[in-house]
């Protein structure tokens, strides 16, 4: 048996519910399921709020939208109908304000997921927890739940995944009560010991257990594993990522429990297990407020027993170099943990200069940084890199930059001064730059580039340059491309590389046509000259916005997509329909305008046509992978519906759909224009 629970923001729409049957599916190739669920996220603060107002209809209703949207993005026809049935009988009794109504929102997330499930055609079988979970003052009678459970499984051998609710149980006079805010974790741990599970999960929203609260320490990471006594003192002293009375259970039944993220699922998270380490290892810093002092508790928790008085020595100077004055000296807890008492006001304060002390490198490694291209996106990475100094301690790294240029010689004075293993950022929109990327590569040096057109290029020089850096050990690297600083380019290649790759790649990443398209009003509007002539004024198109509007822009970031996909595409495989019509490309830009001007009326007709379809218009770009293994590539303008994802987006954002032989695709959304953004990712292309 393996138990998966989930937390609200786990199942908190139809979308982070369909991630929810990935990871069910992947667990039921492999043993019988007991999933057990939180409520949606935000359902049981609704839930209180609901009970504590004298007219809670309007709160009631807004919560059974939420569940009805999640129902309709689930089902359809029958098993919708089926569904809205069940969840408007529930909301039934919600609307009773009955006792406990907080017990109802695991109730409702349950019962969907269970019958999704069914749909997808799993032997599902939904527990009620209030008839199996036993407890009294959040604690439960583990001899009854035990047995309970162990009977209700036993009552359907052909049942491959059982859903229940966590949270909820029944006291012993019989009556609902809950095992407090967090209680799901203990409801899992209760059915993985019942049942002597092979494996417990709890999946959440974030990457396993931190060293620290990674909002209050950006610098905080993972701890692939922990012994079940430091993970209790973790959630003890604060940390939210598990509910305390979850550890007992599965530690007196020798069951490891696995910290997972739903949104990230190959991350292996954390392990939490019977473990003792070789030597004293310090695992984390954690925090408890005190309201009614003002004070809060930090815990730096270990495993095994390290010297006291050296821990004790290294927290006080850390505090000192802080500048925080704490409400105690700092002292020894229970042999392993250390803890001191500080004023709430500078507890983030003291979280951080502790997990500095004890979990941070504070070397940073240099590195020698040369832009080309001194524009909007070259100023903007400066405007970055000097606000904090060039230092970028989270990833280890000082960026130095020694020169910034949009001389056209730039290139030969970095190759006859820069050491290896400086980095080169292309920041141009050169058409030719690329062609001294080679001889970068051969003197040792890495290339980061935003420019689309350095990669645009032939696939022979594409995939030369490619080789070049690796036959040199460089890397080269350009998520900026594409998208901006969406992570478009590394989703498709790590999907190229780990699999049979995409089936389609839909996107629409022209920011000026987009902008265009979604600004067009119509009638009562600025007509499309007008909107065309101010973009082309703000610099958001070609000094011939012709270019534009013909697809070259969105052809070059399609050549890209598709060569991380690994499909060696030619401009000449593309088929471009350009938005406007082969007269419109003829003659001057001044008879172009004119031309647009005159035909206004005609584009009005087609808003008004798109209006009343409940259409409108996008400029797609795609790939698409044919039976035989050939790949058809266009470009064109394409009419969309409300279940599009493109019919969403508006002015200059961009969203990309990667199709893949799973049931759901990626979809990549975010803003595809804008300096900083851009310089951001060249950032993060050169500090991975």
């Amino acid at each position: 048996m393996i138990v998966l629970k989930f937390g609200g923001s786990s199942v908190a729409n139809a979308t982070a519910m369909s991630r929810v049957l990935d990871i069910v599916e992947q667990a039921a190739a492999k043993d019988r399921v007991i999933l057990v669920s939180s409520a949606i996220s935000g359902c049981t603060d609704a839930l209180i709020q609901i009970g504590a107002q004298e007219d809670p209809e309007q709160l009631i209703d807004a919560l059974e939208h939420r569940h009805l949207a999640i129902i309709s993005r689930l089902f359809t026809g029958r098993e919708r109908q089926d569904a809205v049935a069940e969840c408007r009988d529930t909301f039934s009794e919600i609307r009773c304000i009955p006792p406990v109504i907080e017990s109802f929102g695991e109730l409702l997330s349950t019962r969907i997921i269970a019958r999704k499930l069914a749909c997808e055609g799993f032997k599902t079988q939904w527990l009620d927890s209030r008839d199996l979970v036993c407890a009294s003052g959040g604690t439960a009678d583990t001899s009854k739940t035990y047995a309970a459970i162990q009977k209700a499984v036993e009552q359907y051998p052909q049942a491959r995944v059982f859903v229940a609710p966590g949270f909820i149980a029944r006291d012993p006079q019989g009556r609902v009560c809950t095992l407090g805010r967090g209680g799901s974790d203990y409801s899992a741990s209760l059915y993985a010991a019942a049942t002597s599970a092979a494996d417990l999960q709890i999946w959440t929203d974030v990457p396993g257990i931190m060293t620290t609260n990674p909002k209050l320490v950006a610098a905080a990471r993972t701890i692939p594993e922990i012994s079940y006594t430091a993970a209790f003192d973790m959630a003890r002293y604060g940390a939210k990522v598990l509910y305390a009375p979850a550890v007992a259970p599965a530690r007196e039944a020798g069951i490891a429990i696995g910290i997972r993220n739903t949104f990230d699922p190959a991350n292996p998270g954390t392990v939490i297990c019977s473990r003792t380490p070789g030597v004293p290892e310090f695992k984390g810093v954690a925090s408890l407020d005190n309201p009614s002092d003002g004070s809060t508790l930090v815990c730096l928790i270990s495993e095994g027993a390290p010297d006291p008085s050296a821990a004790v020595r290294r927290i006080g100077t850390a505090l000192r170099e802080a500048g925080i004055q704490p409400l105690g000296e700092p002292e020894c807890s229970e042999g392993s943990n250390f803890i001191v008492k500080v004023r709430t006001n500078v507890a983030r304060s003291t979280v951080a200069a502790i997990h500095r002390e004890f979990f941070e490198q504070r070397a940073l490694s240099a590195i020698d940084v040369y832009v080309a291209g001194n524009g909007a996106v070259g100023k903007a990475l400066a405007s970055i890199v000097e606000a904090c100094g060039g230092a970028f301690p989270n990833a280890g790294k000082q960026l130095n930059i020694k020169a910034i240029s949009s001389d056209h010689t730039f290139v030969d004075e970095v190759l006859s001064s820069a050491r290896s293993r400086s980095v080169f950022v292309d920041c141009t929109d050169s058409t030719d730059i690329w062609q001294k990327f080679i001889p970068l590569f051969n003197a040792g040096i890495n290339v980061v580039t935003s420019n689309r057109r350095s990669l645009a290029v032939p696939y022979v020089d594409y995939a030369a340059m490619k080789a070049a850096a690796a036959q040199n050990g460089c890397f080269f690297r350009y998520d900026t491309t594409v998208g901006n600083a969406l992570p478009i380019l590394q989703s498709i290649s790590d999907g190229a590389n780990c699999g049979d790759g995409p089936t389609l790649i839909e996107a629409v990443v022209s920011c000026t046509l987009n902008h265009l398209v979604t600004s067009y009003k119509g009638v009562g509007g600025e007509s499309l000259a007008d909107l065309l002539c101010k973009a082309q004024k703000e610099g958001l198109t070609e000094p011939d916005p012709r270019i534009d509007l013909g697809g070259r822009d969105a052809l070059r970031k399609l050549l890209i997509l598709s060569r991380e996909a690994g499909v060696p595409l030619e401009e000449s495989d593309v088929q471009i329909t350009p938005m406007l019509d082969p007269e419109y490309f003829r003659g001057s830009l001044e008879e172009f305008y004119r031309r647009l001007q005159n035909d206004e009326p005609r584009f009005q007709r087609l808003e008004k046509d798109l209006r009343a379809t409940g259409e409108r218009q996008r400029f797609v770009a795609s790939l698409r992978r044919n039976p035989d293994g050939t790949f058809k590539a266009e470009i064109r303008m394409r009419r969309v519906g409300i279940d599009s994802p493109f019919y969403w987006i508006n002015g200059t954002e961009n969203v990309t759909i990667i199709h893949s032989n799973d049931a759901y695709p990626l979809v990549i959304k975010g803003s595809g224009e804008g300096a900083r953004l851009a310089a951001s990712g060249i950032i993060r292309n050169i500090l991975q």
